[in-house]
């Protein structure tokens, strides 16, 4: 079986190499990445992200280089769709991490599903809450000193909403714009200064929380709903027409299911069973 996997690979690598447009891949593993987007991916390589994009990199003998630009508006565009001047070489080729049936670029099978999470800060009066639906239910005191994020959208946002506590909410901007933290590091450091005691916030970035303080927080995963979706899959991304590329990715993916789970969990990233994806047109 190992025998056969590696020749696989050998074939999957030598139709990569010998294909049009790919005379970069012969040596680099060329991925688009945030310098400061913990816990994806950081400049010192210690994201989740990075050590996936470390392991796919090892087994195809190539050298892994990134192209660095933060992850906001126009990070397609300026990544993955960019060309190098006076080439026919784009700056990088894969993205490592995208919703599946991402619009702007071409997205492999999902590589993990995870869901948003409410992390609770610990000893502050609400120990007491095990399931979010405690907070629509308090009484008026306690509602009236609740102080939890709430991003400027998304189903966090959405499920404040329908619960009537958007008054109680702590406004935040989904991408900060900020060259010191993300919004996972700028959560950490505002629950530590008790700006707010809890936050509904996506599997990974909960992850980033729980792991800067273990004992401090609590993490309560959530379950979608019909109209209030809390659990998305994740892929990998490269350039429409990249065909070859694609196939390649979804090969490592499953020859190293076990590993990619691991490495997440590492994380502390609450993980979900892949649900089956409808197969979209672009994949045909």
């Amino acid at each position: 079986m190992k025998i056969l996997n590696k020749t696989i690979q050998a074939l999957i690598c030598l139709t990569l190499i010998s294909a049009p447009g790919f005379s970069s891949a012969k040596e680099k593993f060329k991925v688009c990445a945030d310098p400061l987007h913990p816990p994806y991916s950081t400049r010192d390589q210690q994201g989740y992200e990075n050590k996936i994009a470390q392991l796919f990199a090892d087994q195809l003998g190539m050298e892994l280089e990134y192209y660095w630009f933060p992850q906001r508006i126009g990070f397609i565009r300026n990544t993955l769709k960019s060309e190098i001047d006076n080439s026919d070489q784009f700056k990088c080729d894969v993205v490592m991490g995208v919703p599946t049936g991402f619009d702007f670029a071409k997205t492999t099978k999902p590589y993990f599903h995870s869901t948003y999470a409410l992390i609770i800060a610990k000893d502050r009066g609400w120990d007491d809450i095990n399931n979010p639906k405690q907070l629509a239910n308090l009484s008026l005191q306690r509602q009236e000193s609740l102080k939890i994020a709430m991003f400027d959208r998304g189903p966090g946002t959405a499920w404040l909403q329908k619960y009537g506590l958007l008054d109680q909410g702590i406004p935040y901007q989904t991408m900060t714009g900020d060259d010191e933290n993300n919004v996972a590091m700028q959560i950490e450091k505002d629950l530590q200064r008790k700006k707010i005691d809890m936050v509904i916030i996506w599997g990974p970035m909960a992850g980033y929380i729980i792991s800067k303080n273990p004992e401090q927080y609590r993490s309560i995963p959530l379950k979608s709903s019909p109209g209030l979706k809390f659990d998305f899959s994740m892929s990998m991304a490269v350039r429409y027409g990249d065909n070859v590329r694609k196939e390649l990715l979804e090969g490592l993916i499953d020859k190293n299911k076990t590993k990619i789970i691991d490495i997440i969990r590492s994380y502390h990233i609450p993980i979900l069973p892949i649900p089956e994806q409808r197969r979209r047109k672009d994949d045909d």
